[in-house]
């Protein structure tokens, strides 16, 4: 059983910038693919940022150029940096974890609000 734990996450202003962190509890860290997910109050869950297992990254079109996600194997960590925030960014961030050893995890949440 992998654990995930974020953290990071908060109140910032529009324009503002935070990073988020995923921590890995054990498990085959370098070779899984890493993502950061949101969902906002009645919306569904979407695929913000994900760093596969050959190193190419996706980002949803809304975020390029603001949020880079990037990793540090030894301390089995995820981050999402995230710049010039929205209020539409606002929304609770997710990461997962999905390795051919270890199987598919999910943290349980880590809540961004953009406001003023």
């Amino acid at each position: 059983q992998v654990q995930l734990a974020e953290s990071g996450g908060g109140l910032v202003q529009p324009g503002g910038s935070l990073r988020l962190s995923c921590v890995a509890s054990r498990g085959a860290f370098s070779i899984a693919s890493l993502s950061w997910y949101r969902q906002a109050p009645g919306s569904q869950r979407e695929l913000v940022a994900r760093l596969n297992r050959d190193g190419t990254i996706q980002y949803l079109d809304s975020v390029k150029d603001r949020f880079a996600i990037s990793k540090e194997n030894a301390k089995r960590t995820v981050y999402l940096h995230m710049s010039n925030l929205r209020s539409e960014d606002t929304a609770v961030y997710f990461c997962q974890l999905m390795s051919p050893v270890d199987g598919e995890y999910w943290g349980q949440g880590t809540q961004v609000t953009v406001s003023s």
